[in-house]
């Protein structure tokens, strides 16, 4: 079943085509035909939802403006505070919590925009994953390949754009959490940078690192979605956003004289024959429009990852200590003894690797002086059977869940900010893998403007599924 995209639905609506309750019904038929296959929602709020479609009808009716998103439905990562809702943050300890009195942030600012807000979605527990298999709530099924995982931790938040459930998800990113589900799922994702959006309002994993960003069914959705999201939250102390201009009229603006490179090194010796491919469609097609080098050495990059495993575990066993001294035994299976491991590490571990952190931003921000945007494939693999425990990459054994974030981990350590775009190589059974389109702190316009090339040059698309 083909579904319009973000911007169509927004245009739609602007346009007096489509009523915001027509296109609600219609993502609420398509979500109860296919939910029962792909197990992307944990939560759905349809009446709510239909009073809120009623709501930008009405204004409509009385002749008031509507907001960019009016009438678009989305869903959240159910780390993401719903008000009325228990956050559970994929966890079976948290549904003992009290509801959340408000709403995130993140989700106020979509909802002030119009869209409208159908339900929370899977993912791994507590985020700390890559594949959304979830002992508690099920597997999230790839919408490609029902067999396959949809990545994580953000999985039902990729799989529900890919099935077309709804055109807008929001997910968190600490490791990779949004760009594996886009790359593995086949959608658009945007992790911005670190501190550009606030976080007030989502469940924490690790606040040193932590990242919150859309998913979309288009880029010219993304891009709308990204700057209804931005804004400066002074209740957030992590919020360093300043008011920015909004990014989706940057996307016309072409790339001529953007010096592209592509990574090299680290980021070819972990990334099969298919994901290579992407990197390499990808430069292909930019080069017709500006010069692009092959080859590019990302500093530190193995480092990097292993300095981000420590303060990940750091910081989320000490999060969690206290549950795990008497509620072990109600968490997930696939990475209790990881918190459990990393609230017993030392503290000069940690201390250790946010100082090299510290070095490694300086060289990472010192590459983009040269360099404007970097290309990189998103995951090793496409998506594996779920289940999957080990996957091979160029002649040497990995363990699957955590090597899904070999190509990530690096790159969201020095918080820059990517767009994942969705391509679909050859030897992969017909599944997609991501590039990633990294920039320097800041400028996500210009990873947008390099994305918009990839995208309108038919390479980067969304692609139906046959749910």
């Amino acid at each position: 079943m083909s579904m319009p995209s973000l911007s169509q639905t927004a245009q739609a609506v602007a346009s007096g085509e489509r009523s915001a309750t027509y296109v609600l019904e219609a993502c609420i038929a398509r979500i109860e035909a296919t939910e029962a296959r792909v197990n992307a929602f944990t939560g759905t709020r349809f009446d709510a939802a239909r009073a809120q479609a009623q709501r930008v009808d009405a204004q409509r009716a009385r002749g008031e403006p509507l907001g960019p998103l009016a009438g678009v439905p989305f869903a959240v990562k159910n780390l993401f505070d719903i008000a009325g809702d228990v956050t559970l943050a994929g966890s079976r300890v948290n549904r003992s919590h009290p509801t959340a009195t408000t709403d995130a942030v993140l989700v106020q600012r979509l909802q002030a925009a119009g869209a409208v807000l159908v339900g929370s979605l899977n993912m791994d527990e507590y985020a700390y994953g890559f594949t959304t298999e979830n002992t508690h709530y099920g597997p999230t099924r790839n919408p490609h390949n029902l067999e396959c995982v949809a990545g994580g931790s953000s999985g039902g938040s990729g799989a529900a754009v890919a099935a077309g459930q709804v055109p807008l998800t929001l997910g968190s990113d600490t490791n990779g959490s949004i760009r594996v589900p886009s790359s593995l799922c086949g959608v658009w994702g945007l992790k911005p940078t670190f501190g550009r959006l606030s976080r007030r309002g989502s469940f924490p994993f690790v606040h040193s690192i932590d990242h919150l960003g859309p998913f979309a069914s288009d880029l010219a959705g993304l891009a709308l979605a990204y700057d209804a999201l931005q804004g400066p939250d002074p209740l957030d102390p992590g919020c360093f956003a300043t008011a920015a201009e909004p990014v989706s009229p940057s996307l016309g603006q072409g790339i001529k004289g953007l010096r592209i490179g592509v990574l090299g090194g680290y980021f070819t010796e972990h990334a099969t024959a298919p994901a290579q491919q992407v990197a390499t469609l990808a430069a292909e097609a930019l080069a017709a429009h500006t010069t692009v080098r092959q080859g590019i050495e990302w500093p530190d990059a193995a480092q990097a990852r292993a300095a981000a495993f420590i303060v990940t575990a750091s910081e989320g066993g000490s999060l969690h200590l206290p549950a795990l001294r008497t509620q072990a035994a109600d968490y997930e299976p696939l990475s209790v003894d990881r918190l459990i491991s990393g609230a017993l590490q030392p503290a000069t571990w940690y201390a250790r690797a946010q100082r090299f952190r510290r070095l490694y931003r300086d060289k990472v921000n010192a590459l983009f002086r040269d360099w404007d945007v970097l290309l990189a494939p998103a995951t090793p693999v496409a998506a594996t059977p779920i289940g999957t425990e080990w996957i091979e990459i160029n002649g040497a054994r990995f363990p699957c869940r955590p090597s899904m974030g070999l190509l990530t981990q690096p790159i969201s350590f020095a918080g820059c900010p990517v767009v994942a775009a969705p391509l679909w190589p050859s030897g992969t059974g017909g599944l997609p893998i991501g590039v990633q389109l990294i920039a320097a702190p800041w400028r996500e316009d210009l990873a947008l403007r390099v994305a918009q090339v990839l995208a309108t040059s038919g390479i980067a698309q969304v692609k139906e599924t046959h749910l």
